[in-house]
């Protein structure tokens, strides 16, 4: 049995350093289970937390926020069930999920719907948990509302627009114009940041009445945007940003009585994070939720987790652990 160790901050992506190590089979408690873990993402925080980017990170730790394995032990009930999930500890203040063995609470547990391959199970929660999290936050949107994801073709950006086209929203996504469209993304119309006639092609789109919600990814490139765009009482959600000091037109801002609303999934728990992700598996299980069909994400071993952990900052989206 093996996992990954992160004993200490890694200087850089491209010197990033993980040691792999004999892992003894966990000892678990009345109240928890024991997974088998079989596949686990290597998400963007994975990686900025290996760099000590995260201040509640700590060292040593085992890597991984997302996984799906089987319960090997822990109830009756539970045990040789497929389950999967994701967590703001899981990985970040306690060992995570890039090993054999993962020890989790029971009610965290949930159980992976067939129709999932464990591929899309592993690399599904924090997106889909960020996801969710910011439209539960602002409210899902209406059947006929017009809303912008900006950063359409990144993970969350995915995510968000499958939801909103699912509640019945017309989805207009911007992406960056080197950025591929996903097969089956979820947008009416994809539209490029470097566009010069972006905001005029935006506005044409919402014949002129602006957006009522901007679910923004990526923060401060669309942080003038969005309020440009947002119709009166229009809502922005922020996830992410390039810069940290963003200067904005506060004026413009309080007179369309805007709100924003911030999203920061490490504060979520496991049993947090999958008590939201339990709500897509009604939606999964009947596919009225559409999946946009990706590209399957590069599968690493363990031994190669350190090339996955550097292609996953320069390229982003999400690489695969191959555990078991």
């Amino acid at each position: 049995m093996k996992s990954l160790k992160l004993l200490t901050p890694s200087p850089s992506p491209d010197d990033i350093k993980i040691e792999l190590v004999d892992q003894s089979k966990p000892i678990i408690g009345p109240t928890e289970a024991l997974v088998k873990v079989s596949m686990a993402a290597i998400n963007p925080s994975d990686v900025k937390a290996s760099l000590g980017h995260m201040p509640q990170a700590v060292f040593p730790r085992t890597s991984g926020r997302d996984y799906v394995g089987v319960v090997e032990e822990g109830p009756t009930a539970w045990v040789g069930k497929t389950i999967f999930g994701s967590g703001g500890d899981v990985g970040i203040t306690r060992d995570g999920s890039h090993a054999s063995y993962l020890v989790l609470p029971l009610n965290a547990l949930i159980e992976k719907p067939s129709i999932l391959s464990d591929a899309q199970a592993a690399s599904m929660g924090v997106p889909w948990v960020t996801a969710l999290d910011g439209w539960s936050k602002a409210g899902f949107p209406a059947p006929g509302d017009k809303v912008i994801i900006a950063g359409a073709m990144g993970k969350v950006g995915l995510a968000a627009a499958a939801l909103a086209k699912m509640y019945g929203a017309q989805v207009i996504g911007i992406k960056r114009q080197a950025s591929k469209a996903v097969p089956g993304h979820a947008c009416a119309e994809l539209l490029d940041i470097e566009d010069p006639d972006l905001e005029k092609k935006l506005m044409d789109l919402s014949s002129g009445s602006g957006y009522s919600c901007v679910y923004n990814t990526v923060g401060s490139p669309y942080l003038d945007l969005a309020l440009n765009m947002l119709a009166h009482k229009g809502k922005q959600i922020l996830i992410s940003t390039l810069d940290r000091n963003c200067p904005f037109d506060i004026f413009k801002f309080f007179r369309k009585e805007m709100t924003f609303y911030g999203v920061d999934t490490l504060k979520m728990d496991t049993v947090a994070s999958n008590q939201i992700l339990k709500k897509l598996l009604p939606h999964i299980t009947s596919k009225r939720l559409e999946l946009p069909s990706e590209e399957r994400p590069t599968i690493y071993t363990m031994e190669e987790a350190a090339k996955g952990f550097s292609a996953t900052f320069k390229n982003g989206g999400v690489g695969l652990l191959k555990i078991s």
